[in-house]
């Protein structure tokens, strides 16, 4: 089969590879999209530690299943349409026993440390493949891998009924966390984004302000902040924009080297609340469920899906800030 290959950070190709084959409890998946994310942007620079090279990267991915391993229980069949949840834990460490499943001390995941999906085949667990239903196509279903991140996200953050919130990125992340937070009541809701396509995007999608820069908000203070980038700029301006009691939800990947300047003052005087939030934690079901119900809504966002040999023209779309969602179709 055919497969991108990162041989080492900075360096991929469409290669030729041996097909995989499902072992006990795995299933095979034809992939149908497979989407192109910020961490993949950092595993093709070397800058994600847990991952090994060679790899095959993707882990936003939907396809049909083609042949299943021994030991997979009869709900899942040849010719289901599913989305995977890339997630590998080990369940028996203290932080998976504990419930901090992401947190996993072996933690290891699907086109992060294992080949992944960008790849036109791909044994998974057959419990990590959560079947769509028809009307949901595959490119939406590999939008559920996001989604799932962006539920734990929200989760992280407690309640949003009526609160201010600013959210500090339109890419896709900030995009998705926007429709979850008007979901789930939120009150005013601004968006801030240097692309003004991407700004056009969040007001169709409930933004009630949406601006270039944290100076046009005029002033204004949140009971929430977002940032959706992981820059560190960003999340210093995020808490710049804290009313006193705010909450500060880090939700972008930043270079595990980064670092914020944040007066403990400020967090001591105005009682301000940071969290962080770390890929999935038992929300990919909850994100399948929002995609069928249209609950969520990833259309806005997505345009033609490329095949795999443009896969390097699509990483330089998604570096240069052009469109929101990058998908590639690799069968």
């Amino acid at each position: 089969m055919r497969a991108i290959v990162l041989d080492q950070p900075g360096s991929f190709r469409v290669a030729e590879v041996p097909d995989p084959a499902p072992r006990a409890r795995e299933v095979l998946v034809r992939v149908d999209c497979c989407g192109i994310c910020g961490t993949d942007l950092h595993i093709i620079d070397g800058e994600f530690p847990p991952t090994p090279y060679p790899i095959t990267p993707g882990h936003e991915f939907a396809g049909q299943i083609v042949a299943c391993g021994a030991d997979v229980e009869p709900d899942l069949k040849e010719g289901d349409r599913v989305a995977v949840d890339p997630s590998l834990y080990c369940g028996w460490c203290r932080r998976c026993r504990a419930g901090h499943d992401n947190l996993c001390e072996n933690w290891a995941a699907i086109g992060d440390t294992k080949n992944g999906a960008f790849a036109e085949y791909v044994a998974v667990p057959a419990v990590n493949a959560h079947r769509l239903p028809d009307h949901v196509d595959g490119q939406h279903g590999a939008m559920a891998e996001p989604l799932a991140c962006a539920v734990h996200g929200l989760r992280r953050l407690g309640p949003v009924l009526g609160e201010s919130v600013v959210v500090i990125g339109a890419g896709t992340m900030g995009l998705l966390l926007l429709q979850l937070l008007v979901r789930a009541g939120a009150g005013r809701i601004a968006v801030v984004d240097r692309i003004t396509s991407r700004l056009d995007v969040a007001r169709k999608l409930g933004a009630g302000q949406a601006v270039t820069g944290a100076d046009d908000l005029d002033g204004a203070r949140f009971s929430i902040a977002v940032d959706a980038t992981g820059v560190p700029a960003a999340i210093e301006s995020a808490i710049g924009l804290l009313d006193r009691g705010g909450r500060l939800l880090v939700f972008g990947v930043s270079p595990a080297e980064a670092t914020v300047a944040v007066s403990p003052f400020l967090v001591y005087n105005d009682e301000l609340t940071i969290v962080g939030s770390m890929a999935i934690l038992r929300s990919f079901g909850k994100a399948v469920e929002l995609l069928a119900s249209g609950a969520v809504d990833p259309g806005p966002l997505l345009g033609e899906p490329l095949p795999l040999e443009h896969f390097g023209e699509a990483v330089s779309q998604v570096r240069a800030g052009n469109g929101i969602k990058w998908h590639i179709r690799p069968t």
